[in-house]
């Protein structure tokens, strides 16, 4: 009888060790099944993580890219204003050199500034008495044979004429007034200087063209003296007129 209770618990305690076996068995699979879900989540999350971080950095480089399109496009804007502005400055100082060419030289034609230059220097002398000349007025200079310089000068790109000193300009009067002539009032006697500031080549040639005003003058029986290459001053109008002429 002693026998079968000796098997019984020997048949037992195996029982009770496979149960424990089984028992750790299963806890352990459970437990690595568990770190295996675990650690599949955990990828889960990262790999979701850095798509979005990654979808994120992609937006921020589209819209850097585009914010770099605008500031070039801006870039190019500003630039093209600047150069508008350098045209204009440009433009603006030609355009001031220009006024300021045109003032200077209506100034100078007016008279308003003294000028100084070269230029001819036309003499004018009463001709020579003769028997033949019953009449002096047919040998003397008049205002008439004045004006013809004048006019000659002026046509062939004079800056300025003066006529004894005294600065002629655009409201000028000449007037004869027996031995005298009268230029605006002041008398000046014979000889008559006429001087006038420019190329002298060219006043020069333009007064002894065939038939012009020197041989016409000539023909009066007027004396002529051309001196050109002169470097001729002049005074300002204003100061003629304080001085009251030469």
């Amino acid at each position: 009888m002693k026998l079968p209770k000796n098997n019984e618990r020997k048949s037992m305690s195996k029982s009770i060790i496979f149960s424990l076996v089984f028992l750790v068995l299963g806890f352990i699979m459970a437990y690595s099944y568990s770190l295996s879900n675990q650690r599949e989540t955990e990828n889960d999350f990262a790999g979701a993580g850095f798509f979005e971080q990654k979808e994120q950095y992609r937006k921020e480089l589209i819209e850097q890219q585009e914010r770099n399109k605008e500031l070039r496009e801006e870039l190019g804007d500003k630039q093209e204003t600047v150069q508008e502005f350098e045209r204009s400055v440009v433009d603006g100082e030609e355009n001031y050199t220009a006024y300021a060419r045109e003032a200077e030289e209506l100034r100078r034609f007016l008279g308003l500034v003294p000028v100084k230059g070269e230029g001819l220097t036309v003499t004018l002398r009463d001709g020579d008495y003769s028997i033949d000349h019953a009449n002096p007025n047919e040998y003397i200079v008049h205002e008439s044979h004045v004006f013809q310089v004048i006019n000659e000068l002026n046509i062939s790109g004079a800056e300025a004429i003066a006529v004894n000193g005294q600065r002629i300009h655009g409201n000028s009067h000449i007037v004869c007034t027996g031995p005298v002539i009268a230029v605006d009032g002041i008398q000046h006697p014979a000889p008559f200087t006429i001087e006038a500031i420019g190329s002298p080549e060219v006043l020069s040639a333009s007064m002894q063209l065939t038939g012009g005003v020197q041989d016409q003058l000539l023909n009066d029986d007027i004396s002529v003296t051309l001196d050109p290459g002169q470097t001729i001053h002049m005074p300002a109008l204003l100061s003629e007129m304080d001085t009251g002429g030469r």
